[in-house]
């Protein structure tokens, strides 16, 4: 069994410090304590100044975590960052959440409990947006597929039928997604093309498979870092998501304008 004090929360953020305030009180409401909170901010103005970041740190170490806000500039793209966190981790379990998420109180703890139980490379949840929580689409949630007892590795690549998967995680197709489980477990494990925001990794098998540390092949304005690094892990030892999500996005607008260039095309492409 995984306990708290296996993990550390991995917090890429940039100009957002009243979103960021949001996700570390949500952090700080976990019932599972102990764990590590490693922050690394790239804002114009340092998160250390802002009143609410601050309280919601104070209110954290009350409760027994451990907080790192680090300041790293200039910034070089989200993989360098996410590389730049990675190499700061040392526990065991590393769970990278955006700055805009805020998780239910027991989130953390289910997250735990399932990677001991699965003993995958990862397991994550698919962020809810609940402003479109009326809006279902039935077509975007066919790729559904429940994983039985174990996670396999998959190679999962554009143009294969796993690719198609991507659509389980648009607008609050979680959350409809959930109403199949229903009460009848604590959590269920399905198979993903990739997570976005809330992604909890073995550490050593991430950093097996490269971490981020592509970032050097890859233009400083890019997106999808997050998919390459997923997909080498899932290639190897699997990967998860987990029915009901506990994670919901903030739905503030992007802080990635140019997404021009796709870290899959220069790195997964020419492997």
């Amino acid at each position: 069994m995984h306990r708290p004090s296996d993990l550390d929360v991995l917090v890429p953020t940039r100009d957002r410090p009243a979103a960021l305030a949001v996700t570390l009180a949500g952090l700080a409401a976990q019932s599972a304590r102990g764990f590590r909170v490693v922050v690394s901010d790239q804002s114009e103005m340092p998160v250390t100044g802002d009143p609410l970041v601050a309280s919601a740190v104070r209110i954290l170490e009350h409760l027994g975590s451990e907080v790192a806000l680090l300041r790293h500039v200039p910034a070089r793209g989200l993989a360098e960052q996410r590389q730049y966190l990675l190499e700061q981790a040392g526990r065991p379990l590393c769970l990278y959440l955006d700055d805009d998420v805020w998780l239910e109180p027991d989130a953390v703890g289910v997250l735990l409990a399932a990677m001991a139980q699965l003993r995958c490379g990862f397991v994550g949840y698919g962020l809810h947006g609940l402003s479109y929580r009326d809006d279902r689409r039935p077509d975007e949630l066919e790729p559904y597929e429940e994983w039985a007892r174990e996670v396999w590795p998959e190679r999962v690549r554009r143009g294969s039928p796993a690719w198609g998967r991507h659509t389980l995680h648009n607008a609050a197709n979680p959350l409809h997604l959930a109403e199949r489980v229903g009460a009848r477990l604590a959590w269920q494990a399905y198979k993903v093309a990739w997570i976005g925001g809330c992604v909890l990794y073995d550490r050593e098998r991430l950093e097996e498979c490269g971490g981020f540390a592509f970032w050097r092949s890859v233009p400083p304005a890019h997106a999808g870092e997050d998919v390459v690094a997923q997909l080498r892990v899932m290639e190897r030892y699997g990967g998860a998501g987990l029915l009901p999500s506990r994670a919901y996005h903030l739905e503030l607008p992007t802080t990635v304008v140019d997404r021009g260039a796709e870290c899959y095309d220069y790195v997964l492409d020419r492997a």
